[in-house]
């Protein structure tokens, strides 16, 4: 350990001088230095620190794509719920529909061009709050 700080003293030393890649070599040259003189105990104390290091980067990783994981499955469940609202508000205005504004519909879906707007002279076509009121009936258990 002595050698250790000795090389980073003259590291700071070195590096008030303004030769930092001179102070890298002579860092690296200690460092070598004294990984050759250390016992087999000292480099198995390293590599311990080294895989301590590791599975602490690992456990909290782990940790973080877990959370992610759990943020994507409640995304993936309020959507199936908003979907199958949807299907079942699209069911209930397929049933209140006429058959004229079903093929026009049809047409356009063909066509790719984007519906027109209701009028409130078309015949047969039902009003807003008569579309609306039942839907809110349909408010029963989702899968």
């Amino acid at each position: 350990m002595f050698q250790l700080s000795h090389a980073s003293m003259r590291l700071q030393t070195i590096q008030l001088q303004g030769h930092d890649e001179m102070a890298i070599k002579i860092l690296f040259r200690e460092l070598e230095n004294h990984l050759k003189s250390s016992s087999g105990a000292s480099v198995v104390a390293i590599d311990n620190k080294i895989e301590q290091a590791m599975d602490l980067v690992k456990s909290h990783l782990m940790y973080a794509v877990r959370e992610e994981v759990e943020v994507l499955k409640e995304q993936i469940k309020e959507l199936l719920e908003r979907n199958s609202q949807l299907e079942q508000e699209n069911t209930l205005l397929k049933t209140l529909a006429s058959p004229e504004q079903m093929a026009q519909f049809q047409a356009q879906v063909q066509t790719g061009s984007p519906p027109a707007a209701p009028t409130a002279a078309s015949a047969g076509t039902p009003n807003t709050a008569t579309l609306t009121q039942p839907a809110s009936h349909s408010s029963g258990p989702s899968a």
